[in-house]
């Protein structure tokens, strides 16, 4: 057990799933001086991307982890020097409680165990794959006007290999796709920079629009879509 972290083991099989903010807990010993109901916000929490991890696991038979903390006590898809490891500030919501929080502690206690559980799991793997899994709002408070209509988006900075072959089966299912978008994984995809793209590990990222993952029947639709789009891309670049 880690507080860093929850691992489920679906099975065998050469992949791993993260999902780096699948959890909105805030420690007890933890105070961000905000209204709770926030925690249940985008802002906290990627919406469906526990269960939507969860299911694909158990469909795959594979391995998933879970970031164990919310996104407003550390960052986990964020270098280790970046900015925005402890957020004063997101989506236009005032996080007062890590104004004056201790960066280094929140890092040893959440950051490094699960960035270093990551790369255990995949060091146990002969030829693994990264599903990375995440969930965007279909409205941002801080820009209401601008439009985010795509029901899932596809991220990666310069290994662009399994999103090549996922996108057209993505649209072929049925979903409006966005290559890189909402935003670009060239800008932001920290956890698949250190664990799959500096170590030569093929990875497909995913964005999913959280309205549609809300859900338990929007959960298994994206599951049952993306379980066989992973397995044809491990197939095609193992």
């Amino acid at each position: 057990m880690s507080e860093a972290f929850t691992q489920i083991d679906g099975g065998p099989l050469d992949v791993l799933i993260i999902a780096d903010h699948a959890s909105a807990h805030v420690p007890a010993d933890i105070d961000l001086g905000i209204d709770p109901a926030l925690l249940g916000n985008h802002i906290a929490i990627d919406i469906g991307a526990a269960e939507v991890s969860r299911m694909l696991a158990e469909q795959l038979g594979c391995t998933a982890i879970l970031g164990g903390v919310s996104r407003l006590v550390i960052d986990l898809n964020r270098e280790d020097d970046a900015p925005g490891l402890l957020p004063v500030m997101s989506d236009g919501h005032p996080i007062p409680g890590n104004r004056h929080a201790d960066l280094s502690d929140r890092m040893v206690r959440f950051h490094h165990p699960y960035h270093h559980q990551i790369a255990r799991l995949l060091d146990g793997m002969t030829s693994p794959f990264i599903l990375s899994v995440h969930s965007f709002t279909p409205q941002l408070a801080s820009d209401p006007q601008a439009e985010r209509p795509w029901d899932i988006g596809v991220l990666y900075n310069e290994d662009d290999r399994a999103a090549r072959i996922a996108i057209p089966m993505l649209e072929e299912a049925g979903l409006m796709v966005g290559d890189q978008l909402p935003y670009s994984g060239r800008l932001l995809n920290a956890t698949m920079n250190r664990h799959a793209e500096a170590n030569g590990i093929p990875y497909l990222g995913i964005e999913m629009r959280q309205d549609l993952v809300t859900s338990g029947e929007g959960q298994s639709r994206f599951a049952s879509i993306i379980g066989p789009i992973v397995l044809q891309c491990r197939i095609s670049l193992a």
